[in-house]
């Protein structure tokens, strides 16, 4: 088995590769998470991934190396994660009752071999009231999560009508596309 990296400090993503059942490490690099003026948002989490692949590859030798970046995009605006407590509820509350896209963007590479690759997954709102959102933000401070909210919590019981598309992919990693990958590519 070739030694794989998670270049991600991601405890969801973290999960999913466990989940998956992959024997990894975890190594994270501070990356510059500053996009290129005028790239379209549906570009931008590869473009990130890219980034965060290429700054730990130095670090790892031959391993496999796994970085991924994943955005919210309401009307092609990147809705980023919440500053704050008010922030949070101002970016559920544009969510609120709408459907919008999560863009995961993933880079593998071993060496010079590189295979990048967007997955797109749209999430549907329900109306939810004042109360619920403050109950969510205040319950489970999601500051951390681009969006201000994790589909595998109490909003995305609750809060989300359905999805087109990879549920993983809304948790961080589209882990199913990433296994296909890396046995097509790089495990044979």
């Amino acid at each position: 088995m070739k030694k794989i990296i998670l270049a991600s400090q991601s405890p969801r993503r973290k999960q999913l590769m466990e989940m998956a059942e992959l024997q990894f490490e975890v190594k994270i690099a501070d990356v510059d998470e500053t996009n290129p003026p005028g790239m379209p948002g549906e570009q931008v989490p590869e473009f990130l991934a890219r980034k965060k692949s290429d700054a730990v590859r130095h670090l790892v030798g031959d391993a496999i190396v796994i970085a991924a970046d994943t955005i919210v995009l309401l009307d092609h605006h990147i809705l980023g994660k919440p500053r704050d407590e008010a922030n949070a509820i101002e970016i559920l509350g544009m969510l609120n009752g709408r459907m919008h896209t999560v863009v995961t963007g993933v880079c593998i590479r071993q060496g010079e071999k590189e295979i990048a690759f967007s997955v797109t997954t749209e999430v549907y709102f329900r109306k939810l009231s004042a109360a619920q959102i403050a109950h969510y933000v205040t319950n489970y401070r999601p500051y951390d999560k681009a969006g201000a909210y994790a589909i595998q919590e109490w909003i995305g019981v609750t809060g989300i009508e359905k999805i087109n598309g990879d549920y993983y992919n809304v948790m961080g990693l589209p882990i199913g596309n990433v296994i296909e990958v890396l046995q097509a590519e790089f495990m044979a």
